[in-house]
This record gives structure tokens, C-alpha cells and sequence, in this order.
């Protein structure tokens, strides 16, 4: 009775583990994806982007 008692238990902080694991690397992700959303989205990145598409779309073949 013991040892059933004590894998329902280990089961459940398995299963708790696992959530709290994968809600840390969501909450990570999204902060990731603000990082780069700031990044991608300032002045110096955009004009330095539009430049490097402009010389791509001049490129004469």
C-alpha cells in the first residue's frame, strides 16, 4: 500500500515539474521574441536592413 501511495505521489510532482518547466520556457521565449521585436524594430537595424534590400534589389545581371 505504501509503495502505491508513494508513486501516485511521485507521479503528480512529475507531472507538476513538467508544467512549471515548460511554463519557465514560454515566459523565456516571449521574452526572447521582445528582445528581438526592440531590436529588429529600432532605427539604427531598419535603416541598415532597407540599405542592404535596396543594394540587393540594384544588383544589375
Amino acid at each position: 500500500m505504501f509503495r502505491r501511495w508513494r508513486a501516485a505521489v511521485r507521479g503528480c510532482r512529475d507531472r507538476g515539474m513538467t508544467t512549471a518547466e515548460y511554463a519557465v520556457g514560454t515566459l523565456a521565449a516571449c521574452a526572447l521574441a521582445a528582445v528581438l521585436y526592440k531590436v529588429v524594430t529600432s532605427g539604427a537595424v531598419q535603416s541598415a536592413l532597407r540599405s542592404l534590400i535596396e543594394r540587393a534589389l540594384d544588383v544589375q545581371f
